[in-house]
């Protein structure tokens, strides 16, 4: 070994083409090239090496089956939307992708179209109505809507011990003009969770937790490629700095004052009721997979 570019290349050449999975090489021989760079570019002391590690390792400490402290460490360094914007830029037309969240479950309670998904818990109570649609403009029939907020204290289930896991989270099967709708309370802005090692890193970077008022959906349906995205509301503060930048123009709607009074007796509202109104445009599947 006669130098340290000598070790890059030996550790990318341990990674054998004939042993190793072709996708995976190509993923760890750029990765192992970045990395070793990045501690050459900073003069990375072995102290400094240390505190990574130790940072990374109360990182997956902090996660459970209800927090994921990696998800918000990707989401508050920009890498989970630079993946989801990838991701558009091979299939181009569709509503944009933003980040999961560190809140979002597998399995949201099935509901009835105009179920209150926040029922029981304070708040400004309001409509939220949608389509799913193809990028041509055609309604999708029973398509999946997984629908999940935060309560107007900034709060998921997850986070409130008194709650039952589900509150704030439905999931909608659309139908055949590809409609769902929902009652739920006007989300608030909030923070992101602060107890952890991310909470560290906005500490000691300077940087607020504070993220716009949104509800989060993701849909599925065959022929489709998956859709994670949000609602974000106008008006909310953080809207222009977003901790985990995730918020976008294109995403933006307004709670408008609906005096619909049928509209209101269907859903249980009284007049004038906050009513959001949404379309979530899905691309091919082939076109992402490409």
């Amino acid at each position: 070994m006669t130098d340290d570019s000598d070790l890059t290349a030996r550790v990318q050449d341990s990674f054998d083409p004939e042993r190793t999975d072709p996708r995976l090489r190509e993923l760890l021989v750029p990765l192992v090239q970045h990395l070793h760079d990045y501690a050459r570019e900073v003069r990375l002391t072995h102290a400094e090496w240390e505190q990574m590690i130790d940072f990374l390792t109360r990182t997956g400490q902090a996660c459970d089956d209800l927090r994921q402290e990696f998800v918000l460490l990707s989401d508050v360094l920009g890498l989970s939307m630079l993946v989801e914007q990838l991701e558009a830029d091979a299939a181009p037309g569709g509503t944009p992708q933003t980040v999961l969240g560190p809140f979002h479950l597998v399995e949201s309670p099935p509901r009835e179209q105009g179920d209150d998904i926040s029922a029981g818990v304070p708040g400004e109570r309001a409509l939220v109505t949608g389509r799913v649609l193809s990028v041509t403009g055609e309604p999708v029939a029973g398509a999946l809507v997984d629908a999940w907020q935060s309560d107007t204290d900034g709060n998921y289930d997850v986070q409130r011990e008194s709650d039952e896991i589900g509150q704030g989270r439905g999931l909608f099967t659309t139908g055949d003009d590809g409609s769902f709708r929902f009652v739920t309370v006007v989300p608030s802005d909030y923070p992101i969770p602060t107890d952890g090692p991310v909470g560290e890193l906005l500490a000691a970077t300077g940087r607020h937790p504070n993220r716009p008022a949104h509800i989060h959906f993701q849909v599925v349906a065959p022929g489709f490629a998956l859709l994670t995205t949000h609602l974000f509301v106008a008006g909310s503060v953080y809207l222009d700095s977003d901790a985990v930048f995730a918020a976008t123009p294109d995403l933006v709607e307004e709670f408008v004052p609906d005096d619909d009074a049928e509209q209101a007796a269907r859903n249980g509202l009284s007049t004038p009721f906050p009513h959001a109104r949404i379309e979530l445009v899905l691309t091919p599947e082939h076109a992402r997979a490409s």
